[in-house]
C-alpha cells in the first residue's frame, strides 16, 4: 500500500478526516485506505472509520483490518512514556 493512502488523525476537525477518507476512495480511486492514530485520538479514528463506512460510503467499503500496538518514546521531561496506537484499514468491496 502506498503511503499516500494513510490518514493520520489528530487535532483537526472531525469531518476533515472523514472527507479525506471519502476523497481517497472516490477521486483517488484507492483500493484501501489506512486510518492511523495514537493516544487520545484513537477514539476519533474509530469514529472516522465508522462514519465513512456506514454513512458516506455505505455498502462500498468495509473495515478490513485493525492493528493495535504501543510505542515508547522520550517526552519533554526526559521520561520514557508508552502511547497506544491503532491502524484501521478500510477496503473497497
Amino acid at each position: 500500500m502506498a503511503a499516500d493512502n494513510a490518514i493520520f488523525v489528530g487535532n483537526k476537525p472531525f469531518m476533515n478526516y472523514v472527507t479525506a477518507v471519502v476523497m481517497q476512495f472516490t477521486t483517488q480511486d484507492a483500493e484501501e485506505v489506512t486510518i492511523k492514530a495514537r493516544g487520545k485520538f484513537i477514539s476519533r479514528a474509530v469514529d472516522v472509520a465508522e462514519i465513512a463506512a456506514k454513512r458516506f460510503l455505505n455498502g462500498q467499503i468495509y473495515v478490513d483490518d485493525i492493528k493495535i500496538d504501543s510505542e515508547e518514546f522520550e517526552n519533554k521531561e526526559g521520561k520514557q512514556v508508552r502511547v497506544s496506537t491503532i491502524e484501521i484499514t478500510l477496503k473497497k468491496k
